[in-house]
């Protein structure tokens, strides 16, 4: 490995040089080839804390840590206010929102208990912007959402008769990076006008094989049990059976994020490095008008992703829907916040205006929660939308195994029907903390423990 090799990945010279080195050295010693630790490299580069625990390469990506956060001080400019919820956060979620905040566009910002590292805003972000929009701000998987679907079915059929609940959700959704269906499903989403914008016009085809689907990820589909204390979701108090799921737009939100994100670094090329994943598009400009209308129809086209879901499963079990209720994330706003219009982005949070209902999951083996927003403002009316993640996915395939997330999946009464290594129950935050974190955020309204999980099989790639 020679040191032009390693400049190539955006290794800087000097003291941080050399450390890559001797980590190569040990890399190549653990039978890891050249490609394989150029491509960690290169990855460590764009978020170092993500590796920061990392045996091998965990001294670089804190170094690089360090690199970066001495030259967010020297770019640094007068701060817009911010507030954080919790106390279990990375350093890295934070300075990404004080990047954020430090844009000239941005008005306020939020971090929510949930907070952890991602492009651009950390996922759990919420930034109040004038006049703009910010693609990765919104992030990759636009209008990413939680539904879920309350059933006339007995709680304990679940127990009794596990495998009509199985083949419920195999027959009725795929998952998978590429999952599509070659029989098209049928919904007015695809009726509507997709020539909003270019992306969209030639994406049509892949969004209407992908409609129905539930991609990767940290995406699922999975029945559980909802507990109901108090008549406050229209159900009587009582034990129910409940189908949750959580997924988004698909390849083609994704293609739409990649496509504004390029165009806003193109328009904002004055930006550092560190703060490329922050540009923005002026609302009144032709690609901001663009990327709006082509959100907005992301978030139609997920909304219909679920409906569909749901739908086959109710009636592939002969169910009658007793309540339904969901919320998406990873969006952008127009609301009236300190007497002014602004924009604001949820980045993996959940909307928590004063009697808006949410559902904030916690694992495949911890659970999750109904509630209602208690339109706190000093959250720009956010609340967090799930546990979040503690470590990287890299992280937790180093390590942890099956067994090690076996027993407490068995103590849950939990069977996973498939699911990556990666989002194995100790790779999140203590849900429970989290929401203890935010109870001036939301009401906790009922109470969701999941039973049967599918999630994509180990091996894909995360689209989160």
């Amino acid at each position: 490995m020679k040191k032009r090799d390693l400049e190539k990945t955006g290794i800087p010279r000097g003291e941080v040089m050399n450390i890559a080195l001797q980590a190569a050295i040990a890399a190549s010693r653990a039978d890891m080839g050249k490609r394989e630790i150029l491509g960690f490299l290169q990855a460590i580069v764009k978020n170092p804390l993500h590796f920061k625990d990392d045996q091998i390469f965990g001294t670089l990506a804190r170094r690089l840590a360090k690199v970066d956060e001495e030259k967010n001080r020297e770019t640094r400019i007068t701060m817009a206010p911010y507030r954080i919820w919790g106390t279990d956060i990375d350093k890295e979620a934070i300075a990404q929102l004080e990047r954020a905040c430090s844009l000239p566009v941005a008005v306020r910002g939020a971090l929510m208990p949930d907070a952890h590292v991602g492009y651009g805003l950390p996922i759990g972000g919420v930034l109040a912007v004038r006049d703009a929009v910010i693609p990765y701000a919104v992030g990759v998987d636009i209008a990413c959402r939680m539904k879920m679907t309350v059933l006339d079915l007995p709680a304990t059929l679940l127990q009794s008769e596990p495998e009509r609940f199985r083949e419920a959700i195999q027959k009725c959704t795929l998952f998978g990076v590429g999952g599509a269906y070659r029989k098209r499903l049928q919904h007015p989403v695809m009726d509507v006008d997709w020539t909003v914008s270019p992306v969209t016009a030639q994406n049509k085809d892949l969004a209407w094989g992908q409609l129905g689907t539930s991609g990767s990820g940290n995406h699922f589909a999975e029945f559980g049990t909802l507990t109901v204390e108090q008549s406050t979701i229209g159900l009587a108090p009582g034990v129910y059976t409940a189908l949750l799921s959580h997924s988004g737009s698909r390849g083609t939100g994704s293609k739409v994020a990649s496509w504004y994100s390029k165009a806003a670094m193109q328009k904002h090329r004055e930006l550092p490095r560190e703060f490329q994943h922050l540009a923005w598009l002026d609302l009144g400009s032709h690609e901001g008008q663009e990327y709006w209308a082509a959100m907005e129809l992301m978030g139609r086209y997920a909304a219909a992703n679920h409906e569909l879901i749901h739908r086959h499963i109710a009636a592939h079990l002969g169910a009658r829907v007793l309540l339904d209720i969901e919320n998406h994330h990873n969006f952008a706003w127009k609301e009236q916040h300190d007497g002014q219009e602004v924009v604001v982005h949820r980045k993996g949070a959940t909307p928590a205006s004063t009697g808006v209902l949410g559902i904030i999951p916690g694992s495949m083996g911890t659970p999750g929660f109904v509630v209602q927003g208690r339109g706190n403002e000093a959250s720009l009316m956010s609340a967090a939308h799930g546990a979040g993640r503690r470590m990287s996915r890299t992280a937790a395939k180093r390590q942890f195994t099956w067994n090690d997330a076996r027993a407490l999946l068995d103590a849950a009464g939990v069977t996973v029907i498939s699911a990556g290594l990666d989002e194995v129950p100790m790779v999140y935050k203590d849900i429970l903390e989290v929401m203890a974190a935010q109870s001036d955020l939301v009401e906790i309204l009922a109470r969701f423990d999941p039973k049967i999980v599918k999630m994509a099989p180990g091996g894909e790639r995360a689209e989160d």
